[in-house]
């Protein structure tokens, strides 16, 4: 984050690249300092036990975890964007993706405000309702389950974007495994080099993608089935929470 903030000052026109990856720098201190507060253990204190306090941590955890994906989605499509042909129609892009960064960080941060405003209403502290009222997130907040229906139809909606970021990652990943299949192709072709026990540039580069990608995304899926659980059963114990905190954080 600090090598990202000075080459936003000291450069006047900073990389694309260099305004997501700076994005994604804050938002991931962020989580991780909500999750100390969140977890149990010397960090945790009575003084935290009140509803101002919850709702502005756990808004603030899942708002960056929302963030969180929304902006990689945003980073894999500027990556295919870069490495595309200047005649293809994602080439054209590339001239003025600078200012197209810009107004789809401010877009994606409004998003990811207004999709996680609804946990304003719905997160209090533990000590202000009975057990059979809530559904617990460590030990002194919880999600009240008295507007059961609102936060599920919430939930869902959440999801739905969420989804749809990660599918927009899927096919930007798939294109520039596609382009750098065709370029691996051309290059034997031009160079001789079929006969070659090297791995490839683009063979390399591939694995990495396919790799990045999957483990994005099966990390995604865990969490996701996790969450769909604790809504449907009303079920929250220490074990799962914690599992969810790793795969949230990995």
């Amino acid at each position: 984050l600090l090598f990202r903030t000075l080459t936003l000052f000291l450069d006047h026109r900073p990389k694309p690249h260099d305004l997501l990856t700076g994005n994604l720098a804050l938002v991931h201190i962020l989580v991780l300092l909500t999750t100390v507060f969140f977890s149990p253990g010397p960090f945790e204190s009575p003084r935290f036990q009140n509803d101002v306090k919850c709702k502005a941590l756990f808004y603030l955890h899942r708002m960056m975890r929302g963030l969180s994906i929304c902006t990689t989605c945003l980073l894999s499509m500027l990556q295919a964007v870069t490495i595309s042909p200047s005649s293809s129609w994602l080439g054209r892009f590339k001239q003025k993706s600078r200012g197209y960064i810009i107004h789809s960080l401010v877009f994606l941060w409004f998003l990811s405000l207004s999709f996680s405003s609804n946990l304003l209403l719905f997160t209090v502290a533990a000590s202000n309702v009975t057990q059979t009222q809530v559904l617990s997130f460590g030990k002194y907040c919880s999600l009240s389950s008295a507007r059961y229906l609102r936060w599920s139809l919430f939930f869902m909606l959440i999801q739905v974007r969420d989804v749809s970021f990660v599918g927009g990652m899927l096919f930007s990943s798939v294109y520039m495994v596609t382009l750098l299949f065709r370029h691996q192709r051309r290059s034997q072709h031009l160079h001789n080099m079929s006969l070659s026990t090297s791995i490839s540039p683009e063979k390399r580069a591939t694995q990495i993608i396919l790799l990045l990608v999957s483990f994005f995304v099966f990390m995604y899926w865990v969490d996701l089935v996790i969450s769909f659980c604790t809504i449907v059963l009303l079920v929250y114990g220490p074990i799962m929470l914690g599992v969810q905190r790793l795969v949230v954080n990995a």
